[in-house]
């Protein structure tokens, strides 16, 4: 029996770099993988020199951290690259910009710092609009489920339908208008902005339209307790 052939083992990346890209518009509905099949078109069309990983079938180098869920429009994605070769921030941004489809923006690019990405994104204000409600009874749904030690939802996953209780991912909530300010910890059982839009519902019942709520991510990073801090600062 001859032995099998070993993968070849790819040279480590050389620099890493931190991005915080933006979904905005009809972008909005594209999913993670699309956006990922997305990035990986633009990084080769941009020319960007990427690192590859080792195995029998090498990708490139790409590090994504808590994606806002499919539908939600966002100003606070990120992820990392390892490069085989050292550039410009600055440059790799407008590179990127220039072959990125319509509504992806990439917002920043920074030389990536000590420690785990994720580990500085453990919080998001949301920006919720709910058409079709009345501002009061928002506002009293807000001081609801602030004063609730418990509300539980359900949500269909991939191993079936979950139920959890939304309230010990709710640092702060306000409402103005037919919107909601809302930040929110990154926690095991993930908590999203929908999540919350349908405990409002149950407490509720009168907030329930038929227009779907529209959710933007305004933020995403570590809360100190007053406010949430840039991940890439």
């Amino acid at each position: 029996m001859t032995p099998s052939r070993q993968p070849e083992q790819q040279a480590p990346p050389v620099q890493r770099l931190r991005v915080q890209y933006a979904k905005r518009g009809r972008a909005r509905f594209a999913s993670h993988r699309d956006f990922g099949r997305a990035l990986e078109r633009a990084l080769r069309r941009a020319g960007i020199p990427m690192a590859f990983s080792s195995g029998f079938s090498p990708h490139p180098r790409i590090s994504y951290a808590n994606a806002a869920p499919t539908g939600a429009a966002t100003e606070a994605e990120y992820l990392e690259l390892g490069l085989a070769a050292v550039l410009d921030p600055t440059l790799v941004r407008d590179a990127l910009n220039a072959a990125m489809p319509d509504g992806l923006v990439v917002v920043r690019v920074v030389e990536a710092l000590p420690g785990a990405l994720a580990d500085r994104l453990t919080a998001s204000r949301w920006e919720i609009t709910m058409t079709g409600v009345d501002p009061a009874e928002l506002a009293a749904g807000a001081a609801d489920l602030l004063g609730s030690e418990q509300v539980g939802v359900e949500r269909m996953t991939k191993t079936g339908l979950r139920r959890f209780d939304v309230r010990p991912a709710v640092i702060a909530l306000s409402a103005q208008g037919d919107g909601l300010d809302l930040v929110s910890a990154i926690a095991q059982p993930l908590v999203r902005p929908d999540d919350v839009v349908q405990a409002l519902q149950q407490l509720r019942p009168s907030l329930r339209t038929t227009s779907p709520a529209l959710l933007n991510r305004l933020e995403h990073g570590t809360w100190d307790g007053t406010r949430i801090l840039d991940p890439l600062a």
